[in-house]
């Protein structure tokens, strides 16, 4: 085993591509890390040890606690005491914001989202390619779609984008930034969530404050607010770095393009084989801290450490994939960990999943020709956030002149 612990997160060899570590690591399978706080982690790398750590209750998401490592000695984003409880107060919590950010209610936005992708990619089309597709396509959907789903008034929408890029922050802002922008939301959403109890609408946030249950009774003030500001965040930010680098992905390979237009069948597949590359970020946003010793691979994990259960090394493990390293969207048997297992499964998967069907569907449909207006390993990545995500992602489209 590497007794050595390796600076985490690792760099990609070009955009699109996973770290090169993690596949020898997959051999050890448990391997020490230093994080950019300079704190120390233990990585898990096997997808049979991740699935199961990612299910343990002895793995807990709180990691407001004595000598829990953290991400970055700025960002204080997850070390905040109330921020993720553990089972049975996570799963109370969890029962009741599900019963209001339900599948239907969730389906009933696909007119909107496809209305909102129609109208954008037609903005595209009617300018002269290239164009930078994060700016015209990915980012302005999402904060769109999840402002809309939270009742947040239009005219504010693009306070969004500022605050939550401050909040995903590991170095790009100081901590006196990250702390004001923080402090601009939480303040934002205390005074919508305010004036959603004095008149409610069809909206989620109306929704939470309504939800009760014989047996969980009801959300907080603290839980309402933390868990609309987290639906921002997942619901935006992670979702539009998701969004412009699947198309990305996509379209660095265009044979497998091309089968998708051919087969619309293939659309949802080739979403899920989009997912298992987890285009976003590494798995330091999978951060545990281990209340009771644990055993991974004859390796014993000691209560009091830091564990990070590493779903974009468990996605490319050759156990349970077939040719991991393939981008093939007619992959049928995809079990991915990208949106997490378990208690804290990701409760905006199925709005992601929306939303990407919708976004390449439209791409594939209105635009001839469609690719990238510059080699893929040109793509550059944003080190300074949680999210990696990418400085601009060129596109273009008809005659190639």
């Amino acid at each position: 085993m590497e007794t050595t612990p390796l600076p985490y997160p690792f760099r990609r060899p070009s955009a699109l591509e996973p770290p090169a570590e993690l596949r020898g690591l997959r051999e050890q399978p448990v391997v020490k890390v230093v994080l950019p706080s300079g704190d120390e982690a233990w990585m898990v790398t096997r997808y049979a040890d991740v699935r199961a750590l990612l299910a343990d209750d002895r793995i807990s998401r709180n990691l407001n606690r004595p000598g829990a490592a953290r991400i970055s000695a700025k960002n204080k984003l997850f070390q905040d005491p109330k921020m993720d409880p553990d089972p049975p107060e996570h799963t109370r919590i969890r029962r009741l914001v599900m019963k209001a950010l339900t599948p239907s209610r969730v389906e009933r936005l696909r007119p909107r989202v496809q209305e909102i992708t129609d109208r954008l990619v037609t903005a595209m089309a009617e300018r002269r390619p290239p164009i930078d597709v994060n700016e015209a396509l990915a980012y302005p959907l999402p904060i769109q779609v999840v402002c809309e789903l939270l009742g947040v008034p239009v005219e504010d929408q693009e306070r969004f984008r500022v605050w939550t890029g401050a909040f995903l922050s590991i170095s790009g802002y100081t901590q006196d930034e990250i702390e004001r922008n923080m402090s601009r939301l939480n303040e934002y959403m205390r005074d919508l969530i305010e004036a959603k109890r004095a008149d409610p609408a069809d909206d989620l946030i109306s929704a939470m404050i309504a939800v009760t249950d014989a047996e969980d009774g009801r959300l907080s003030e603290y839980e309402l607010h933390w868990w609309s500001r987290l639906l921002v965040l997942v619901g935006f930010e992670t979702t539009a770095v998701q969004i412009g680098g699947c198309i990305a992905m996509l379209l660095s390979r265009p044979d497998q393009l091309d089968l998708v237009r051919k087969d619309p069948a293939l659309l949802r597949p080739a979403v899920e084989e989009l997912l298992r590359w987890k285009i976003v970020g590494s798995s330091v946003t999978m951060l545990r801290y281990v209340t009771e010793d644990v055993e991974v691979g004859g390796v014993t994990i000691p209560a009091g450490s830091s564990i990070i259960p590493a779903g974009d090394s468990a996605n490319q493990d050759e156990s349970v994939f077939e040719h991991p390293e393939v981008f093939d969207v007619t992959r049928t048997d995809n079990p991915h960990l990208t949106f997490s297992h378990g208690t804290h499964y990701c409760a905006g998967a199925s709005l992601a999943r929306l939303e990407l069907e919708v976004v390449l569907s439209t791409l594939i449909r209105r635009l001839p020709d469609l690719r990238l207006a510059i080699p893929a390993t040109d793509l550059r990545r944003n080190d300074g956030n949680l999210l990696e995500s990418f400085r601009e992602i060129p596109i273009t489209w008809g005659g190639r002149g």
